[in-house]
C-alpha cells in the first residue's frame, strides 16, 4: 500500500526520509527469511511474530539460524578466497562479545569458524558447547591469574598479550600446565576508524593493547620465554566500520613492525581485527564483505610486496556482521503519547522492555529502526520516539522513526539488527527480568537463553525466605 503525501516532521532527524509505506521492511536490516504474510504479520524464520509473542512473551529476541549461519559461512568463503588469491590464508575467528550462546557456538564452528572469548565464563560456554579449545582466541586486558591458569590449562589456541605484565603471567601459567602457549601482541596502530568515541578501540590513549612502538622490545621478552610462541601482532581499529581506508592505514603501520619483527624469528601471522558495520537504520550503507575481503586482501599484498616480505596469515574477527542482522527483538506497546514540540508533535511510544535489553542507544546513542509486527495499516505515517518502561529519561530504544499513526496500545513492535551487544549487555535494571533468546528456522523456535522471571531475581536475594520466592514464580518478568 502507499499513503497519500504528507509532510515530513520538522523535528526528524536529517537522515530519516519519510517513508511511502509506514510497513515496509527495507532491505537490509531485517534477516533474510523475514517477510509479512497475507494477513500483513511479521514472519521470521517461518514464525510469525505473534506466535512467537504467545509462545515465549515480550521482550523476546529472536534469531533467525538460517541467516545467521549462511552469514557466517559467507564471510568465511569470502576471506578465504581472496587470501587464496594472493597466496595465503585466512583465519575467521567470530567475536563471542557480540552473543554468545551454547548452540551460537556450535553454529559458528559448524560453519568453520573459530571462536574470540574474552573471559572465563565465555571460555566456559565455548568449553559447555563442545568446542575444541584450540579454535579459541582469548582476548581481554585484565584476564584473571585464574583465567589465564585455566586458559592454559585446557589449550586455548591463542592469548592475546594486552599488556607487558601478562608475559610474564602467560609463560609462568603456561610452564606450570606443561605447555609452550601460543600468543598475539595486541598493538594499537594510531588508527581512529570513524566511529563513536567509546566504540574506538586503536588510540594509543585507552585501555587495550599496547604502542606500536613498543611492539619489538614486547616481542623480544615474550621470544625470551621457552613457554611461550610468538604468532603475531594483533589490532582493532574500532566498531561498526564502514569502507577499508582504516584497515588500510592499519594494516600498513603494523605491516612495517611486522616486518622488522622477522629479522629475530618467524611471525606467521597478522591478525586485522574485526569492526565491520551493519545496517541499523536506512541510513546506514555497510562494505559488502566481499569487497572488504577483496580490498582487504589487496592492501595485504601491496604492503608485503613493497617491504619484500612473505604474506603472513591472516585472521580476522567479526561478531556483528554475522549475528546482528539475523536478530530481531519484540516488544508489545503499552501507551501512546503525543507531545508537542516546538515545531511539531512527536509520538512517544512506550515499550515493555527499554534498556535493560538494549542498552546501546544509552551508551552511544545508537540508532535504530521499528517497524508494526502483527499488522499492517494504511494510516499516514507519524514521526515515533519507542521508549523505555525504566525509570530514566535517556531509556529511549528507538529515538525516530515512522510508524503508522494509528500505533495502539497492545501492538506488537520488531526492532531489527538487535542480535549483536543487546543480549550481551542486557540488565536488571529496576528489577527486570532479562528477556529470553529464540531461535526461529524452517518454522519452528527454540529457547536459545531462557529469560528470567521476578523468582529468579529474588532467588539471589539472601533477605527473601524459600516460600515468598516460591510464591512469585508466575509472576511476569
Amino acid at each position: 500500500m502507499r499513503f497519500s503525501l504528507v509532510a515530513t516532521n520538522p523535528l526528524a532527524p536529517d537522515w530519516l526520509s519519510l517513508p511511502g509505506d509506514a510497513n515496509d521492511l527495507a532491505e537490509g536490516l531485517w534477516p533474510s527469511t523475514t517477510t509479512r504474510n497475507a494477513d500483513g504479520e511479521l514472519v521470521i524464520g517461518g514464525v510469525t511474530a505473534s506466535a512467537l509473542a504467545a509462545e515465549f512473551g515480550t521482550p523476546l529476541y529472536v534469531i533467525d539460524e538460517t541467516d545467521a549461519r549462511t552469514r557466517a559461512a559467507a564471510l568465511r568463503t569470502a576471506f578465504e578466497a581472496e587470501f587464496a588469491r594472493i597466496g595465503t590464508s585466512a583465519r575467521v575467528y567470530y567475536a563471542g562479545k557480540a552473543f554468545l550462546s551454547t548452540e551460537v557456538a556450535r553454529w559458528m564452528v559448524a560453519e568453520g569458524l573459530n571462536i574470540d572469548i574474552c573471559t572465563g565464563g565465555e571460555l566456559a560456554v565455548a568449553l559447555a558447547a563442545g568446542v575444541d579449545p584450540a579454535r579459541l582466541g582469548f582476548h581481554g586486558n585484565n584476564k584473571s591469574l585464574a583465567e589465564i591458569d585455566e586458559a592454559t590449562r585446557v589449550g586455548v589456541g591463542t592469548i592475546i598479550i594486552d599488556s607487558p605484565i601478562e608475559i610474564d603471567r602467560v609463560a609462568a601459567a603456561a610452564a606450570r600446565n606443561g605447555t609452550v602457549q601460543a600468543v598475539r601482541l595486541r598493538v594499537n596502530s594510531g588508527v581512529h576508524a570513524h566511529t563513536h568515541e567509546f566504540l574506538a578501540t586503536a588510540h594509543e590513549d585507552q585501555k587495550f593493547g599496547v604502542v606500536l612502538e613498543d611492539a619489538p622490545r614486547l616481542v623480544a621478552a615474550i621470544r625470551a620465554e621457552q613457554s611461550l610462541r610468538f604468532l603475531g601482532l594483533h589490532c582493532h581499529i574500532g566498531s561498526q566500520i564502514f569502507g577499508v581506508d582504516g584497515f588500510a592505514e592499519s594494516a600498513a603501520r603494523l605491516l612495517a613492525v611486522h616486518a622488522g619483527l622477522l629479522a629475530d624469528g618467524p611471525v606467521p601471522e597478522l591478525n586485522l581485527g574485526g569492526g565491520f558495520g551493519i545496517a541499523y537504520t536506512t541510513a546506514d550503507a555497510p562494505t559488502p564483505i566481499h569487497e572488504l575481503a577483496a580490498g582487504l586482501a589487496d592492501i595485504v599484498s601491496v604492503e608485503c610486496r613493497r617491504r619484500g616480505i612473505p604474506i603472513p596469515a591472516i585472521a580476522f574477527e567479526p561478531g556483528r556482521a554475522i549475528i546482528g542482522p539475523a536478530g530481531v527483538t519484540l516488544y508489545e506497546v503499552g501507551t501512546i503519547k503525543p507531545v508537542e514540540v516546538a515545531g511539531g508533535t512527536r509520538l512517544y511510544v512506550s515499550i515493555d522492555g527499554g534498556m535493560s535489553d538494549n542498552a546501546r542507544p544509552a551508551l552511544y546513542g545508537a540508532d535504530y529502526s521499528v517497524r508494526i509486527a502483527d499488522r499492517v495499516s494504511g494510516a499516514a505515517p507519524a514521526l515515533v520516539r519507542i521508549a523505555g518502561k525504566h525509570c530514566e529519561s535517556g531509556d529511549i530504544v528507538v529515538d525516530a522513526d515512522y510508524l503508522p499513526a494509528d500505533v495502539a496500545p497492545g501492538d506488537l513492535l520488531a526492532v531489527p539488527a538487535t542480535g549483536a551487544y543487546c543480549w550481551s549487555l542486557s540488565n536488571n535494571y529496576n528489577f527486570q527480568g532479562r528477556a529470553p533468546v529464540v531461535a526461529v528456522r524452517d518454522g519452528a523456535a527454540r529457547v536459545l537463553v531462557r529469560g528470567e522471571s521476578i523468582a529468579d531475581l529474588l532467588a539471589r536475594d539472601t533477605g527473601v525466605s524459600t516460600g515468598s520466592t516460591t510464591e512469585q514464580k508466575d509472576v511476569l518478568r
